[in-house]
Parts: C-alpha cells; structure tokens; sequence
C-alpha cells in the first residue's frame, strides 16, 4: 500500500524525515523535492561499469540552465530524507515529464537516509531552474521482517554521488559471489 498525504505528515518525525519539510509541497500522496542548484555530468564518452568514472560540475545560475538532449546530468534534491520502516520512491513530476525532462531515481531501500540522487534526460532542449519541485517522493508499506538499508557507497548521502556500480564489479572480489550476485551459477 501506499501512504496518504495525510499518513506522511502524521508520520513527520516518526518514521519518515523530510528537511527542510515545506507543507505547499505535499500532495494527495506524495511529497514534491526539490532540484538543488548544482548538477554533475561524466566527462566520459563511454561509461564503464567496472572503474569509476570522472564527473563534472554545473551550477544552475539564476536564470535557469538549458539541458542538452541526450545527456545525461545528475542532480539532487535539496531535502534531506530519512525513512524508517517504510520503502520510500521518487518518481519524476508529470508536469516536468510533459516538457520533455524525464527523472528518475527509483525505489528506495527501507533504512536509506540523505539526499537523493537524480537522473535527469532532455528529450529535448529544456531550462531548468534551481529549487524547482522536480520530482515526488511516496512511501510503501512493508510486510514481514526486515533489515535496514546500511551500504557504504550510498547511505548518508550529502552530495550528487554518480554510479558507484565499480565497487560492487571491484576484480578482488570473489568471482564466484559475481555470479551468485547475478543471478548466474557457474557450471559445474
């Protein structure tokens, strides 16, 4: 199931932390974030899953920045959340979807806690501006026992964090794991 507006604000400090919290951006049953005003692109023509990759800085001056199709820029919200036995996700706004911007971020972990991350694609050109409300963020129940998200690369975020998919791939690790990790057993 998924939480009302009205559950989240009765859950404001219990099981979900939102900050700063501003009343205008909740919604039916979701809470808007907002677009920090710093964006980072890879400097890589082609992305490798195994090493990291180099990154670059953007900063969204106040008349707003045009994002090149095709490109793909990371973001963050400006709010900091924390969820606690819930499973919180952010979806991009429809109203943002409809000029073209498509953000994602996706399904959150129960546990997770710091700025959320954003993927943003221009289908085609579009200005953008800081403290836009970009996209939502909703919250789902859970059933049944559960561990609290605690990874390293990505809890207590406090700045856009690009792929960190290197360290999981990291070669000292146990190939045989890789491929339990998968979803692939090696022949025998």
């Amino acid at each position: 199931m998924i939480l009302t507006g009205q559950e989240i604000r009765r859950q404001l400090g219990e099981s979900i932390f939102i900050e700063p919290f501003d009343e205008a951006n909740l919604n039916p049953n979701s809470v808007n974030l907002r677009l920090h005003a710093e964006l980072m692109v890879y400097e890589e023509l082609v992305l490798d899953m195994k090493k990291p990759s180099r990154v670059s800085r953007v900063s969204i001056p106040p008349e707003g920045f045009v994002m090149t199709p095709h490109q793909l820029y990371l973001g963050r919200t400006v709010e900091y959340t924390e969820t606690r036995s819930l499973v919180p996700m952010i979806a991009g706004r429809s109203s943002i979807g409809r000029l073209g911007l498509l953000v994602t971020s996706g399904f959150g972990n129960v546990g997770f806690k710091g700025h959320w991350t954003l993927q943003l694609l221009a289908v085609r050109p579009v200005r953008i501006y800081a403290g836009v409300p970009i996209c939502q963020i909703f919250y789902h129940t859970l059933s049944g026992e559960f561990t609290e998200y605690a990874s390293e690369k990505y809890q207590d975020n406090r700045d856009i964090q690009p792929s960190l998919l290197f360290k999981e791939l990291a070669p000292e690790r146990d190939p045989q794991m890789l491929l339990h990790f998968f979803g692939q057993e090696r022949p025998s």
